[in-house]
């Protein structure tokens, strides 16, 4: 399956670093081959690169690598195909706009039988299982709630939705609106965060370490999760199955934990009301 990456801060950051380490899994240190992807967040706006050719070779993902787009809230993905052909089309992260703005998603994982009713805006543009789901959630908040509810009262629903969804498989998945970024596991995702007294992290993947001191400031807080730990020598905390993870300014707001029996139930029909 795929892998997820994303960051959250409370200042504007640049991701050269992690993203540098995290696309050595597509072709180096993993198999992640069939595409990838990046949005950044910048005010209203949006920076959002994809590519059918692996992460390793393209030359954009080298751009990313090199080129210091700073932002508060980012996601990426290196896609193994599942469902769904490789084509830009099936790339994630993928976009939508709800209630005047810009909402990211990328997804890890396999649905299976997961064949929701849809009406309305939200419709797939490729072929595979995460982008439906994307369009699903869409769609379902904009009936919960006719304009933009509060953080908090986004991720209840948002749990909610992910609960009905998770019987049908794998649902790893990375959400933001550019506002807080929400993360729901139900197998492998992690996360760290950083604060004043920044440390040295070297990473994973890479021969490459960075001494968080010398490009910070004792303000500054940052959150990273990824499906695996990007770093060897950071203390990263996995999140629960079912669980989900809201983040907001650099750091964990919100931590909803799996409700009684989630995932157990057999996969219903996701009906459109």
């Amino acid at each position: 399956m795929c892998q997820l990456l994303a960051m959250n801060c409370n200042t504007p950051t640049d991701m050269r670093f992690s993203f540098s380490g995290f696309s050595q899994r597509a072709g180096n240190t993993g198999d992640h081959t069939d595409g990838w992807g990046i949005a950044f967040f910048e005010g209203k706006g949006l920076r959002h690169f994809v590519d059918y050719e692996q992460a390793t070779t393209s030359p954009i993902a080298e751009l990313i690598r090199h080129y210091a787009i700073k932002s508060k809230n980012v996601i990426a993905h290196i896609r193994k195909a599942t469902q769904g052909r490789v084509l830009l089309q099936n790339c994630h992260p993928f976009v939508r706009e709800l209630w005047g703005m810009n909402w990211v998603f990328a997804h890890n994982g396999n649905l299976q039988d997961f064949q929701p009713k849809l009406h309305a805006q939200f419709h797939p543009v490729g072929d595979t299982d995460s982008e439906l789901a994307f369009c699903w959630l869409m769609q379902e908040l904009a009936k919960s709630h006719a304009g933009l509810p509060s953080v908090h009262e986004l991720s209840l629903s948002l749990q909610e939705l992910a609960q009905r969804i998770s019987p049908h498989g794998t649902f790893n998945f990375l959400l933001s609106n550019g506002q807080a970024l929400w993360a729901h596991a139900t197998t492998d995702l992690h996360y760290i965060e950083r604060q004043h007294p920044f440390t040295t992290a070297h990473l994973s993947d890479q021969d490459l370490s960075l001494d968080f001191s010398t490009c910070t400031t004792a303000q500054d807080k940052v959150c990273i999760i990824a499906t695996a730990p990007l770093t060897s020598n950071e203390q990263w905390t996995r999140l629960p199955p079912q669980s989900l993870h809201v983040f907001q300014e650099g750091q964990l707001l919100l931590r909803l934990p799996p409700p009684p029996n989630a995932g157990t139930a057999n996969p219903a029909p996701l009906a459109a009301s």
